[in-house]
């Protein structure tokens, strides 16, 4: 009696797409520090958070490049409500540099 064995599908040209995508894993970065659980507060608190020094020493560029790592590193597993959350606490601290740097700019 013969086992016959299951050949593997060859991959779709998505599911290849797909596989290469996962970018994020690969990051390592030192350049922000955000204590643990900070992503999973309210817009304003994770706003403020991100734009303390001793968490983005560099300013609220890197504040707001790590919450987009965060939702990118999130992918489909973040709930559409955590997304819109972070989304708004990206804005938040977007509109506080761009208020920043205007404010430089007249001096």
């Amino acid at each position: 009696m013969t086992i016959r064995r299951q050949t593997t599908k060859p991959r779709t040209q998505k599911q290849q797409r797909t596989h290469k995508r996962k970018w994020v894993r690969t990051v390592t970065t030192d350049s922000t520090h955000p204590p643990s659980r900070t992503f999973t507060g309210s817009a304003e608190t994770i706003a403020r958070t991100m734009a303390r020094k001793d968490v983005s020493p560099r300013g609220l560029g890197s504040g707001v490049r790590m919450i987009q790592y965060f939702i990118n590193r999130g992918g489909k597993n973040l709930s559409t409500r955590r997304r819109a959350e972070l989304e708004r606490a990206k804005r938040i601290l977007q509109r506080r540099a761009a208020r920043q740097k205007a404010a430089a700019k007249k001096r």
